[in-house]
């Protein structure tokens, strides 16, 4: 059974990565329509076989993933999924025809190793809460509320000044708490608790249901003005600190009693892979790339 929640695992990831350039590709061929219409542009994606291939192998990629952290230990599924950034990244270097810089490659390096490091190490301090308090969950929802609340006002300040960084950041605090919400829901689920749907509180619902619409924006914007494996590396990334982190802080998981080493390990690791998004936010090839592009674009008019 183990050797299967692998192989599912190993699938999610290259699912995730084909899914990521697949949207990534569509996105850039409808640029233009996106430029001339910014707010009903992103629908026109939905006539995009591109754009809907790479957004159902993302489906397949995060269904095959629950199965695998569903049936194996999160020590063994969680490394593994942090590889979909090697692969994106090899993918759309060939792709795109782009030759990798050494920042680049050590930001992915940094990017891996950082968030394996930080979800290991998670998992040694944390104990799992099955029955959060109704505070907590309340508290988390206070929390969820704030950032999304923040993100979207971000996204409005954002338009005239857009970066990617700023974008995948934003998706992966944003489905950071999605996961959060569908943990909290499934204990409700399987609790048999009554009221709301299935047991699952309404405001618990529309949380998951703002993060992710508004989540699913971030990640599109990201692919316009960055590469895949800069989304991808965001997610792999931001995302399950933004898990850990509210479990410690606002659920009560980290266990008792902690050496003071341990809390520095995770701040270190988290910290390594936070400048390994940073990085390649900045360095990559593709970033570059464009940078010279809109450079050249805006100085067009003046020399002529």
């Amino acid at each position: 059974m183990k050797w299967l929640s692998i192989l599912a695992a190993l699938v999610a990831a290259c699912c995730l990565a084909l899914g990521s350039e697949r949207q990534s590709v569509g996105v850039r061929r409808h640029e233009a329509h996106l430029r001339i219409h910014p707010r009903s542009g992103f629908l026109t994606l939905f006539a995009s076989p591109v754009w809907l291939a790479g957004g159902a192998l993302m489906v397949l990629g995060i269904i095959l993933n629950v199965y695998a952290l569903a049936t194996a230990p999160l020590t063994v599924v969680q490394p593994i999924g942090a590889i979909a950034v090697v692969i994106t990244t090899v993918l759309n270097a060939r792709i795109q025809n782009l030759k990798l810089n050494r920042v680049t490659i050590w930001a992915i390096v940094a990017c891996v190793a950082g968030s394996a490091g930080f979800v290991l190490i998670a998992i040694v301090a944390t104990e799992e809460n099955p029955a959060p308090t109704l505070g907590q969950e309340h508290l988390t929802a206070i929390v969820a509320l704030t950032a999304t609340s923040v993100f979207a006002l971000v996204a409005v300040i954002s338009r005239r000044r857009p970066s990617a960084f700023l974008y995948i950041l934003g998706a992966g605090v944003l489905f950071g708490f999605v996961a959060v919400f569908v943990r909290l829901a499934s204990i409700h689920l399987l609790r048999g608790d009554a009221g709301g749907l299935l047991g699952i509180p309404w405001y618990q619902l529309g949380i998951m249901a703002l993060a992710g619409l508004l989540g699913v924006y971030f990640v599109q914007m990201a692919h316009r003005y960055g590469p895949p494996d800069l989304v991808v590396a965001g997610l792999t990334v931001v995302d399950p600190m933004v898990g850990v982190l509210t479990g410690i802080i606002v659920l009560g998981e980290l266990q008792p009693n902690l050496p003071w080493w341990v809390g520095l390990c995770m701040v270190v690791a988290a910290a390594i892979a936070t400048l390994g998004v940073v990085a390649l936010s900045r360095h990559h090839p593709d970033v570059i790339k464009r940078r010279e592009q809109r450079r050249r674009a805006a100085s067009a008019p003046a020399e002529d």
